[in-house]
């Protein structure tokens, strides 16, 4: 149910100024790679507004409160196509339909429950937790093979490597194609980028041809899996049927592109930021690497501190909105600044402190709502052995630049390339 601050009744809205006020411009700036490496001071200067309506017609809300209202708000749509003014090049591929993550019930619960089955509970409560051992191989490899290098990048030598392994074994991808689908997973997050002064559109149809490329050369192994299935992912996803039957070829092209992009690209920023976080507290580190067990509520922090989605920039409200004060206009762009309600002083005490122990630790790192993101379970799981893994094997990692390159997307973000020194025994 909507908090107080939601409401239907309208409420006249800022008019824009004739030159940007500073609130009009947050947007901009939190785009702009020049402030990649640190945005929250920008987070905060959000949350004074509570709600900033930008130059550019949209509307930017950073308040846990607030936030938390909206992902539960049945009035607020995922669904691109409900905005008066859909940018062409956000949406799906010519004759494919929107992924789940883009649709809202009831063919989100549709589509995501078809997806869920061979995923998770109930259906298949398992299967997460059986990946366990060779996660934690896999995980061990890759650690051994850095142990006697004086300099690596832990972004290319193990944070990537690790989950894309994971999610195209969990899949069924055949290991000589992982190189192809990180050509096309890349691209695709490249068309998550806002550049400002930059024309998107070359990137954003960049994107969409990836996606459609990718969503083929998937929906062919489908069919290869329909005649011989193999006991992965994919085999279940194009074989297995329910009460909501099955998808179809289209429905299973573009749910798999979204699990095998969410599957990897978010991960590897979890773990990157996490071990950048934990060596930037080598107190937490040390503490961490004495007592393995408390890592789970770690990674909860870090999911707080540091998520690997800063913000959901395709919401859309399906009626004029109340928040904070501030109508917000049916069919606008909203856009949730997660990683913003993470960092809300109201919410979290001495919010800008990495604390491991941190209680009542109701984050947004996944998200929340109908849309929690469901493969939460896995990355979770990946990120406690990645960093009990790192800190157990490479004791005495230290830091090469801080702050290292990042990635230029805002939305996904995350450090390029980390490279570490260690001192050799």
């Amino acid at each position: 149910m909507p908090s107080p601050s939601l409401s239907s009744s309208p409420s006249p809205s800022p008019s824009p100024s004739s030159s940007p006020s500073s609130s009009e411009t947050l947007f901009r700036r939190i785009t702009d790679y020049a402030h990649r490496a640190d945005p929250y001071p920008l987070y905060a200067e959000l949350r004074e507004h509570k709600v900033a309506r930008q130059e550019d017609g949209k509307y930017l809300v950073g308040t846990y409160d607030e936030i938390a209202a909206l992902l539960h708000d049945p009035r607020v749509s995922s669904d691109v196509r409900n905005r008066t003014e859909p940018d062409p090049a956000l949406l799906p591929p010519e004759g494919l339909p929107p992924a789940f993550i883009g649709r809202d019930d009831p063919e989100h619960d549709r589509l995501r429950r078809l997806a869920m089955r061979p995923f998770g509970p109930p259906h298949s409560p398992g299967r997460v937790d059986a990946l366990r051992g060779d996660i934690t191989r896999i995980a061990e490899q890759l650690a051994d093979g850095l142990r006697d290098k004086e300099r690596f990048d832990l972004v290319d030598d193990f944070a990537f490597p690790l989950p894309v392994t994971v999610i195209c074994d969990l899949l069924g991808v055949p290991s000589g194609d992982i190189p192809q689908v990180h050509t096309w997973a890349d691209t695709v997050v490249t068309g998550l980028d806002f550049t400002p002064g930059e024309d998107p559109g070359p990137r954003r149809r960049a994107a969409q041809e990836a996606r459609a490329a990718m969503g083929l050369y998937l929906g062919e192994l489908a069919e290869k899996r329909r005649r011989q299935p193999t006991g992965d992912m994919l085999s279940a996803l194009a074989n297995d049927g329910g009460p909501d039957g099955q998808l179809t070829q289209e429905e299973l092209m573009v749910s798999t592109v979204l699990l095998l992009i969410a599957g990897h690209e978010t991960t590897v920023n979890l773990i990157t930021n996490g071990m950048l976080t934990l060596l930037r507290n080598p107190e937490a580190l040390e503490r961490l690497r004495a007592e393995p067990e408390l890592m789970p509520r770690a990674v909860e922090e870090l999911l707080r501190y540091e998520p690997p989605v800063q913000f959901l920039p395709q919401r859309t409200p399906l009626a004029d909105i109340e928040v904070a004060g501030v109508t917000i206009p049916e069919g606008v762009p909203l856009v949730l600044v997660l990683a913003s309600g993470n960092r809300d002083p109201l919410r979290f005490p001495d919010p800008d402190r990495f604390d491991p122990d941190r209680k009542d630790n109701q984050h947004f790192g996944f998200g929340s709502g109908i849309h929690n993101c469901f493969g939460a379970p896995l990355a979770r799981l990946e990120t406690q052995i990645a960093l009990t893994t790192l800190i157990s094997r490479l004791d005495g990692s230290r830091l090469l630049e801080d702050p290292p390159e990042y990635r230029n997307s805002p939305v996904l973000r995350g450090p390029r390339h980390l490279p570490l020194a260690q001192a050799q025994r």
